[in-house]
């Protein structure tokens, strides 16, 4: 007698017998992804310039600044012009990431990707390869829609009726706008969400990998899985810190604004100052950004200067506190590291791994927060007038600093985390089941 093969015949991963064809589901889980991603940027851009007050800005330009702020976070390219007739010209360039944004939609992007595998140990490679494919595809798309409605011009303000009037009459009324710059926001673009989808593999316990890397967990996931730890931990700190300022402090607006759009810049910023990074930087008063006093106080005098717990403890002494934190949180991390590595991992591996990946993670902090934005108008192309008119931002990292203190922390939290892990172990917890228990048990 001749069998047939029924729809219940599917193999791992396709849809319920009737569902919607495997192809057709596969690609609109990955739409439904990516959408929700960059639905939780958009609304959490949108919030975050409402409280700044970008709402009111003139020609309609608030829903293109949203658009703006999540090209940017998105790992996109903006580039700014502008315009003041034959003379003058003005000029600005802004290069920063809102990271609260960019936090945002990277965890609902990694969430949303995963679920649908939460229940299998291990997926086939080209599952994984196709899954991703179609992920970042959608997600080209959907940023290249978010890049084309990135663009818009005001126009400044020289600060008198009578001058803008004879400017407008000259044809020197300066204007500045800002577009997306297409190729370079696809590229990075791309290069971000798979650097999302990867990380939340190696961060993750439970998700499903190929048979020839499932020995990576060991070596990967641990270390990864502290940091995003010390991350997330960070910034919830930052966000009690935030909602306390909010709620006693003068200026409640200014301060939601920086915790929808820049939570993570700051508070990252302290978990390297804490350790003992540094970065340089300088900060004109004429731009008013929102930042903590001790910053402000540092960054905002003339000439370019070093921001480290030293210089920041000159103004407020509670910035070593940020020492004690570090302290208390990196340990905690290592901690539970060592509590998911292999039993039989030698302390010192598990010190080395903490060394490498902190190290890492500071770097790419410091590179996540850097920033550097001017704007001006200069005359007859000769000079740059300040004031209202005029103003810069910098902020670089000290990147073999940040490299250095991280290897140094990790080392110690490392090795002292693995021989705590070693009283609180048991037989199987974190065993690798392919090999036999040890003698003895």
């Amino acid at each position: 007698m001749s069998q047939t093969r029924g729809p219940a015949a599917a193999g791992p991963g396709n849809p319920a017998p009737h569902g919607a064809p495997p192809a057709l589901r596969g690609w609109a889980e990955a739409l439904g992804t990516a959408l929700a991603g960059l639905a939780a940027m958009a609304v959490t851009a949108a919030l975050g310039l409402w409280a700044a007050g970008a709402a009111g800005l003139p020609g309609g330009g608030f829903p293109a600044v949203v658009a703006a702020a999540v090209v940017a976070a998105a790992g996109g390219s903006l580039t700014a012009t502008g315009d003041a007739g034959f003379l003058a010209r003005a000029g600005a360039a802004v290069d920063a990431v809102p990271l609260s944004v960019t936090l945002a939609g990277a965890l609902v992007l990694a969430a949303l990707f995963r679920r649908p595998l939460r229940h299998r140990a291990v997926a086939p490679p080209g599952e994984l390869l196709g899954r991703m494919a179609r992920t970042a595809v959608c997600w080209l798309v959907l940023l290249l829609l978010v890049a084309l409605a990135a663009r818009h011009r005001f126009t400044l303000s020289v600060g008198s009726g009578l001058a803008d009037r004879i400017g407008a009459a000259l044809g020197t009324t300066p204007t500045v706008g800002f577009r997306a710059d297409l190729p370079a926001t696809l590229g990075y673009g791309l290069l971000w969400v798979l650097a999302v989808l990867v990380l939340s593999f190696a961060v993750s316990r439970k998700a499903p990998l190929p048979p020839g890397l499932l020995r990576l967990p060991y070596a990967v996931r641990p270390p990864a899985s502290a940091m995003l730890l010390v991350l997330l931990v960070y910034t919830a700190l930052g966000l009690l810190a935030g909602l306390a300022e909010l709620a006693t402090g003068d200026h409640p607006a200014r301060t939601l604004a920086v915790l929808l759009l820049g939570l993570p810049n700051l508070a990252w910023l302290a978990l390297g100052i804490g350790t003992g990074g540094g970065w340089t930087g300088h900060v004109d008063r004429a731009l008013g950004l929102p930042l903590p006093h001790p910053l402000e106080q540092v960054l905002g005098r003339a000439g370019q200067h070093t921001l480290d717990l030293g210089s920041l403890g000159a103004y407020d002494g509670r910035v070593w506190w940020l020492v004690a934190v570090a302290a208390v949180v990196l340990p905690a991390a290592a901690f539970a590291a060592a509590v998911r590595a292999p039993a039989r991992t030698p302390a010192w591996r598990h010190a080395l791994e903490m060394a490498v990946a902190l190290a890492l993670t500071l770097l790419v902090v410091g590179l996540a927060t850097r920033i550097d934005a001017h704007y001006g108008l200069s005359l007859i192309g000769v000079g740059d007038l300040g004031g209202d008119l005029g103003g810069a931002v910098t902020l670089e990292p000290q990147s073999a600093r940040l490299l250095g203190v991280g290897a140094g922390w990790g080392l110690v939290t490392g090795f002292a985390g693995a021989l705590a892990a070693r009283r609180v172990r048991h037989p199987g917890e974190v065993r690798d089941a392919r090999r036999p228990p040890p003698a003895g048990r």
